[in-house]
């Protein structure tokens, strides 16, 4: 296993009272959350030994990330963070570190925050001939416009002229390992598992989704009370749902009393779903079955 110089947790770390994980219910692997963590847009930060950061302006974090067949992490940050600094002058292959993504529901909820990740490794610029693959695969998967013009991130390190004065570095973070405490639980993934897990096929859309469904299906959400069983008196009165997880296999609710008793129920979903097309149908059968 590989050990960067910063220990990867190896406790359960959630915020106080944060409900269980649900038993039984279908879910994906640690490798599959890792990376789909990686690959949406939750809140990324990098971690190096004996390298401090002191910007509070954010312009340390990455910017936008993707993998790469291969399994190494992309990343765009600015050219002046403390990691672009480091791994243009370290030597190839010595420079470590830990990149950790927070995961926040996307819509108002009580423990907010739905999990975490690390993806440990070594970090290098990318150089030369693979800086063009690289531009090509963080726009595709990333189209972020002004901010990654093609033609200005394919100049010599760093790129300048992206996001008007701030110059930009592309890097590779070849993962060493990765680790994940979420709502389903705590585990830690080989660096082959992660480079074979894919994303959830809803990562992209699934803010929109759940803030969609909070906004424009309340009562409907509200109403999978009733597939509950021993608790579905949950939603009286004062007992509020709200949807907090979407993926491929089914639906996450967090269900609170009229007491301010909190907990999550998943829906799942007949079978895995593979676009929001798919998700349609089976969102339209969940709520038929509930109101049955």
């Amino acid at each position: 296993m590989f050990r960067p110089g910063i220990p990867l947790p190896s406790a359960h770390r959630t915020e106080a009272g944060q409900p269980r994980p649900v038993e039984g219910a279908q879910q994906p692997t640690a490798a599959e959350r890792i990376r789909t963590l990686v690959e949406s847009n939750g809140m990324a930060s990098l971690s190096i030994p004996g390298v401090e950061d002191p910007d509070e302006t954010g312009l340390s974090a990455p910017v936008c990330r993707t993998v790469t067949p291969d399994g190494d992490v992309l990343l765009l940050v600015s050219g002046d963070s403390a990691a672009a600094r480091a791994a243009a002058h370290a030597q190839d292959d010595d420079l470590t570190v830990v990149m950790e993504i927070t995961d926040v529901a996307p819509v108002s909820v009580p423990h907010r925050i739905r999990g975490r990740a690390w993806v440990a490794g070594w970090l290098t610029p990318v150089r030369n001939e693979q800086r063009a693959e690289a531009a090509l695969l963080l726009a595709e998967r990333h189209p972020v416009g002004e901010l990654l013009g093609l033609g200005e991130a394919l100049q010599p390190d760093p790129a300048p002229g992206l996001y008007g004065r701030t110059a930009w570095m592309m890097l590779r973070l070849e993962v060493g390992e990765g680790a994940v405490d979420d709502l389903w639980g705590a585990e830690s993934v080989e660096p082959d598992d992660f480079a074979d897990a894919a994303a959830d096929p809803l990562v992209a859309h699934e803010a929109e989704l759940l803030q969609h469904l909070h906004a424009a299906h309340s009562d409907q959400v509200r109403g999978l009370c009733t597939l509950l069983g021993d608790r579905r008196d949950v939603c009286g009165l004062r007992g509020r749902a709200v949807p907090v997880g979407l993926d491929r296999f089914g639906l996450r609710v967090r269900f609170t009393d009229a007491e301010e008793h909190t907990f999550d129920a998943r829906f799942d979903f007949p079978e895995p779903v593979r676009d929001v097309a798919e998700l349609r149908r089976a969102m339209h059968l969940l709520f038929e079955a509930a109101a049955e």
